[in-house]
């Protein structure tokens, strides 16, 4: 049987390589192809269209840092790890659960200021009512909004100070250059502040659970697997995922 199978996959390669053509000409399949061409244009119109293909394509491939470093995320997914990591519980939840719950919860808390940036900027680009550089400049404004309420001026300040720039009279004076690492700092040291608050109720279960055992003389027994139950009991009674996200949905109001 294994003979017979093996010499059947033998003869079908050996049919592919040899007559291609005869073999699956019956079944032969149009893949569409894509032409690029370079040269020169007496229309401006393509030149344009061409650039603002280009900036779109930057536009995509800069769009992961965007949503990292201008919106709430990174405060989020912090957070959120943090909480798995004081439960102890390994990869429960995965890894991808906790990004898609972050991912999730930055497009509900940032909705108000994307639904900004499409009534300012982009319909208003898409009717071609405004220019491609008044719709970049309309939709900077929401975001340095949202960023500048929550950014430090510590933070600020140091950025502004090291660039020498002047100091901004309104928040649309404010380089993004400047604003973007001042507020990912500060949403660095709000994460680490939340989950320092997080980790301290399952830190007393662990050294609770670390003297009795010691007491009892079983000092060979982890008391991670001993307090790893009543860690999951507690967060179950208080509701704790409620509590983490009813958290961060306050922490940006």
């Amino acid at each position: 049987m294994k003979r017979t199978y093996l010499l059947f996959i033998l003869t079908a390669a050996a049919l592919f390589l040899f007559f291609p053509e005869r073999t699956f000409a019956a079944n032969q399949v149009v893949v569409p192809g894509v032409d690029i061409k370079f040269g020169t244009s007496n229309n401006p119109q393509d030149v344009s269209v061409t650039l603002q293909i280009l900036l779109l394509f930057t536009i995509m491939s800069i769009a992961p840092s965007i949503l990292i470093m201008m919106t709430c995320f990174t405060r989020i997914v912090i957070v959120l790890s943090f909480t798995r990591t004081a439960l102890s519980t390994q990869q429960a939840p995965p890894t991808q659960v906790l990004v898609g719950l972050a991912l999730f919860l930055t497009f509900f808390i940032m909705a108000p200021t994307f639904s900004e940036v499409n009534n300012q900027a982009l319909q208003p680009y898409f009717k071609k009512q405004i220019t491609q550089e008044q719709a970049i400049q309309r939709a900077e404004l929401p975001f340095k909004n949202f960023m500048t309420k929550h950014t430090r001026g510590k933070d600020l300040n140091l950025f502004l100070e090291y660039s020498k720039a002047p100091k901004p009279k309104t928040v649309k004076d404010i380089p993004l250059t400047a604003l973007v690492p001042a507020y990912a700092i500060s949403e660095l040291k709000t994460a680490l502040q939340m989950g320092f608050m997080i980790f301290i109720p399952f830190l007393v279960i662990d050294m609770v659970v670390a003297s009795v055992l010691m007491a009892m003389g079983m000092m060979m027994l982890p008391p991670v697997m001993i307090s790893l139950p009543f860690k999951i009991l507690l967060f179950i009674l208080v509701d704790g995922w409620y509590l983490v996200v009813k958290s961060l949905l306050l922490s940006y109001q």
